[in-house]
């Protein structure tokens, strides 16, 4: 018997591999009636030492946030998702998706995009992707 999702994390960075997730997850939601959770993780570690000279950078980042929730909630609902909620943290993706947003909300599935890193890049950085899915303790699906 398949697995009855009931609250589904999406986690969006505005890039064509989160927008692809995107869209499986509208389709993951609309087939099994669930609620769809638009997560966005400001990765606070790439504009700590900037935001020294430049204040606004926080701001600028909650800003880009919410537009793009905003744009992607909309775009839920067009597609006929009613049911659809919205996380911005600040702190590490890879931490943030698997270990805070997935906990509070009580998921039952995390969609990721495959990120686009190289294999030297994934050795010295590793990918979002994959360190959700190492450390989720719920079910991962990553769309490549």
């Amino acid at each position: 018997m398949a697995e009855n999702y009931k609250k589904i994390i999406i986690a969006v960075d505005g890039s064509k591999a989160s927008e692809k997730a995107f869209n499986k997850a509208v389709d993951v939601a609309k087939e099994n009636g669930a609620t769809l959770i638009l997560a966005h993780v400001v990765d606070s570690r790439t504009f700590a030492t900037a935001e020294a000279y430049d204040r606004s950078l926080s701001e600028r980042a909650q800003k880009y946030a919410e537009d793009l929730l905003n744009e992607y909630v909309q775009n839920a609902k067009d597609a006929g998702l009613e049911d659809v909620d919205l996380v911005i943290k600040y702190g590490s993706p890879k931490v943030a998706i698997s270990k805070e947003i997935a906990v509070e909300n009580e998921a039952d599935l995390i969609v990721v995009g495959a990120t686009g890193l190289n294999a030297v890049e994934r050795f010295l950085i590793g990918s979002v992707s994959e360190a959700v899915a190492r450390y989720s303790k719920c079910d991962v699906l990553i769309v490549r």
